[in-house]
């Protein structure tokens, strides 16, 4: 069995682009847990920092995403 050196280059390479949807996940849950901890200290500032939190998942899902399409590109590009 003779393993071409290029798609192994390939397969490896979009598994390491894999790494940022994690960080994804990670950042998503650290802007969450944080604006719950601040919520539940200050219950009436809450409100106004919402779009905060959303534009701060919003920005970690963006990466992941890009990440993913990294993966996509490494895997399927000649």
């Amino acid at each position: 069995m003779e393993g071409n050196i290029a798609e192994l280059g390939q397969y490896i390479g979009a598994g390491l682009a894999c790494i940022g949807m994690g960080g994804a996940g990670i950042g998503v849950g650290t802007v969450a847990g944080n604006f719950l901890a601040g919520a539940l200290r200050n219950p009436s500032a809450a409100a106004g920092q919402t779009a905060t939190l959303f534009i701060g998942i919003a920005f970690a899902e963006a990466l992941g995403i890009f990440s993913f399409l990294v993966a996509l590109l490494l895997m399927f590009a000649v």
